[in-house]
């Protein structure tokens, strides 16, 4: 492949937020396990009227403006997310209608009818599956037709309200500059990848009782004084088909298929899902590497040494430390120094070790993850950790998950982060590692360019972060439940939800304006 890879990156996150501590005393949580433990100070939250198409148009302007981009030069704008706003209609769409409002005028009407967009679904991996996608259809067109690609990545991290991944919600946008001499990552064609078809987190489409949704709204009908009549649900349930012919509603078998946007998920088994997809990417990245010449495992030094930074998916701040320890050990097994580790800890399970039966693979699961804490609770580790992770984690301590965004936000609080420090990152290798429920991983590696200070220096993210408006509990629910129907901060330029459906317009049609 030729030399392509990441020009510039532009972030936007909603600029509300619910303070860690507060949502520990909301909850009755422990903070310093939220905090300490995992590494939580805050969560990004999304105003009334941002939603995932907002916060992907407002990441796409930053980037266009801050470039002088010609929008009718833009190829293709491919959208990772998994927070959809619609079944058919790719959210990518909303985003462009927003952008030609904005650009008409400049550029001339329909300025992006020759842009290729599309949306690409596998959970959180969706945007490194876009940008992939799009790294391959920039370098085809060679270094004299300079294709000019967007990747974009847009989540609302939202989980039921109550529920154990409550703490870990962030929400934001993102948009990724690909094209050919980049001044900020080049990222040779080298993918690990791991595919395993597993039920660790999804988003089902949901049936509900038509007589458990009649009973909730009689309840609160109840609460709210109104006297619950004998026999009423079944009255309601016997003429409910009839009454709703009207609106062409079936519901058979008195039940209503429903989609919600909060997902269904077993975290200890997710974690593991992706300790071991992220493990088996790697070890295949690793026999690509050395099958091309990359890396020769007898005289070069360990990859993983080679990765000044490794960025990982963070769902949240700690993941990565936590979850690395696999690789680490994968990477470190035929050296010296693992001996005085396994002398320390004491020696690994392996599976054979355990009854192959679903209570055997049980307890080898269980002791492979008191390993891997026991690892990462090492000299050697915490400080591999230190130098190559932590940089990483800063900006996802402040925003929390952002699902198909968070590697990206994890590269970007690392750069900006040496940029500050003053480090020289030129020509450093780093090492990528994606990760989506379901369950998909991609390892890969980026080199970092001569031109990364003077487009890291516009990033401004910690500062940005700085300047953000808490939220107390009671707004954070109603944000929450949609029952918030008027901005919290009123949208100043930037792009905005005005309405979806109307009297003048199909049912749930999206209206989205720019506001000055």
């Amino acid at each position: 492949m030729t030399n392509v890879g990441i020009d510039d990156i532009a972030i936007y996150f909603p600029k509300l937020y619910f303070d860690m501590k507060d949502f520990a005393d909301f909850r009755g949580a422990d903070f310093g396990k939220l905090n300490k433990g995992l590494g939580l100070a805050a969560m990004a939250i999304p105003d009334a009227h941002e939603d995932t198409a907002t916060m992907g148009a407002n990441a796409c302007a930053r980037l266009i403006d801050r470039n002088n981009i010609d929008p009718r030069n833009i190829g293709r704008i491919y959208l990772g997310t998994e927070s959809a706003l619609d079944g058919a209609k790719p959210t990518a769409t909303y985003i462009m209608d927003m952008l030609e409002q904005l650009y008409d005028d400049k550029f001339g009407e329909g300025c992006f009818r020759n842009c290729d967009v599309v949306d690409l679904t596998f959970a959180c991996i969706g945007a490194v599956d876009a940008m992939h996608n799009t790294l391959d259809w920039v370098a085809r067109g060679g270094p004299e037709e300079d294709r000019i690609g967007i990747v974009v990545f847009a989540d609302n991290a939202k989980y039921d309200l109550g529920s154990s991944g409550e703490y870990t919600q962030g929400a934001g946008g993102g948009a990724i500059l690909i094209r050919h001499n980049p001044r900020l990552i080049e990222i040779p064609d080298n993918w690990g990848v791991s595919t395993m078809p597993v039920h660790d987190f999804f988003k089902p489409l949901r049936e509900v009782e038509m007589k458990t949704v009649v009973e909730n709204v009689l309840d609160l009908a109840e609460e709210a004084g109104e006297p619950k009549k004998e026999g009423l649900v079944e009255k309601i349930l016997a003429i409910l088909p009839k009454s709703s012919k009207k609106d062409n509603v079936m519901f058979e078998s008195h039940t209503l298929k429903i989609h919600k946007d909060t997902p269904v998920f077993d975290g200890q088994f997710s974690n593991r899902c992706y300790s071991e997809s992220v493990k088996t990417a790697f070890i295949d990245f690793r026999n690509k590497a050395i099958r091309s010449g990359r890396y020769n495992p007898e005289s070069d030094e360990i990859l993983t040494e080679q990765w000044s930074r490794i960025i990982v998916h963070l769902p949240y701040a700690f993941q990565g430390k936590r979850m690395f320890p696999d690789v680490f050990r994968h990477d470190r097994r035929h050296l010296p120094m693992w001996e005085s580790i396994v002398k320390e800890i004491g020696p690994e399970p392996f599976p054979e070790d355990f009854d192959d039966t679903p209570e055997g693979i049980e307890e080898f699961e269980k002791a492979n993850d008191v390993y891997r804490r026991l690892i990462s609770k090492t000299d050697e580790f915490r400080n591999f950790s230190e130098s190559r992770i932590e940089k990483t984690q800063r900006a996802s301590s402040l925003i929390g998950n952002q699902y198909t965004g968070s590697i990206f936000l994890a590269l970007m609080s690392t750069m900006e982060s040496d940029f500050l420090d003053e480090v020289d990152m030129q020509g450093k290798r780093v090492g990528l590692c994606g990760y989506g429920s379901g369950a998909k991983a991609k390892v890969f590696e980026g080199i970092v360019k001569p031109g990364w200070k003077e487009v890291v220096s516009k990033f401004e993210l910690f500062k940005r972060l700085s300047n953000r408006t808490p939220l107390n509990k009671e707004v954070y629910e109603r944000l929450h439940r949609g029952s918030q129907k008027e901005s919290v901060l009123s949208p100043r330029s930037e792009f905005a939800l005005i309405a979806v459906g109307g009297d003048d317009v199909l049912e749930g049609q999206r209206k989205y304006t720019w506001v000055n």
